[in-house]
């Protein structure tokens, strides 16, 4: 299909879906299933940032035990199924000073980056958590280790951003449904980036991922395009060689913040060699080998548009399923 063709469609459907404030797939995801539980949520921000600051507390102590946990937990780090207490919970030396938190009312869900550390190294940090009853239901943890990593991130800066924080006024909020359809139009835009925008861009919005600025920000050589700011980067087509945006997830949607917490896997599978970027130019790809990212990232929308991006993803064993998935199909 021809580029320009493809923008087109792209734009056609991408009005098509944030037309809709309630499209039955992202609503599906984003509000309690009466099926399962009928009962209207009842925590707070206050009870849920409670929650997550008892569980960190418990973290830094090296102390389960000292977590409400509900009497059925599902709990990955990683990517990993495990046990509570185990992973990071034996490793922990110090929680970092950096704080970004943001939570979903609705669904009784906390977010969570900052930074841990484990004797000598420092690792950027998210977590989520579901709160039952004031329990915990569901821990998430992914830690960036990047001893562990084979693409370094180097000058890491976990700083304060104060567009992350920020509650938006009524006016400049987006409908639930419609957040989440620009967090995923987000990952269909990277997958196989052929310069087509499934998604709005504001034009100040910046990314960070594992602590470092990845646009504006020409020192970042890991990629070329990283000088560019986010729309200008995908409008290049540099990301072609994402194969695959799989196993999306969008279980956290603060309204009053404006943010999307979404889970996924990037994978690579190595086919593609050199190639043509839309100016014209020549691009090597990333990787010459099949590769997957496994990520937590979160969204700014604001303006029906993405104003910010903040993402920790670590490298995992290739085509690597998930237990989220599992669970949410019903295995338990």
């Amino acid at each position: 299909m021809k580029l320009h063709t493809r923008q087109m469609l792209a734009t056609t459907l991408l009005l098509a879906a944030l037309a809709s404030s309630a499209p039955e797939t992202r609503a599906a995801e984003a509000t309690p299933d009466a099926r399962q539980n009928a009962a209207l949520p009842t925590a707070t921000r206050a009870e849920l940032y409670k929650a997550l600051d008892s569980y960190l507390a418990a973290l830094k102590a090296r102390d389960p035990q000292r977590v409400k946990w509900a009497p059925h937990v599902r709990n990955t780090e990683n990517n990993v199924a495990m046990m509570a207490g185990d992973g990071l919970w034996g490793t922990i030396t110090a929680l970092g000073t950096y704080d970004l938190r943001f939570a979903d009312t609705l669904n009784g869900e906390v977010g969570y980056f900052g930074t841990v550390t484990e004797t000598t190294d420092t690792s950027a940090f998210t977590l989520r958590l579901k709160v039952e009853n004031g329990a915990i239901a569901e821990a998430e943890t992914l830690v960036v280790r990047q001893a562990e990593s084979g693409i370094k991130f180097e000058g890491q800066a976990f700083e304060n951003k104060p567009v992350l924080n920020e509650i938006l006024p009524v006016a400049q909020r987006s409908p639930r449904a419609k957040m989440i359809a620009l967090a995923n139009g987000y990952f269909d835009t990277l997958q196989l980036n052929d310069g087509t925008l499934f998604t709005r861009f504001a034009p100040n919005c910046e990314r960070v991922e594992n602590g470092v600025r990845t646009t504006h920000n020409p020192g970042f050589t890991v990629t070329p395009v990283a000088k560019l700011g986010c729309e200008d980067q995908f409008k290049m087509g540099y990301y072609r060689y994402n194969d695959r945006l799989r196993g999306r997830r969008f279980p956290l949607v603060d309204e009053e913040r404006g943010l999307v917490l979404s889970g996924g896997f990037i994978d690579k599978t190595g086919h593609i060699g050199e190639f043509r970027l839309t100016d014209g130019t020549m691009a090597k790809p990333l990787l010459y080998r099949p590769h997957t990212f496994y990520l937590l990232e979160l969204f700014k929308l604001k303006n029906g548009a993405i104003e910010q991006i903040e993402s920790n993803f670590i490298t995992m064993p290739y085509n690597l399923p998930s237990p989220w998935d599992d669970w949410a199909s019903g295995a338990r």
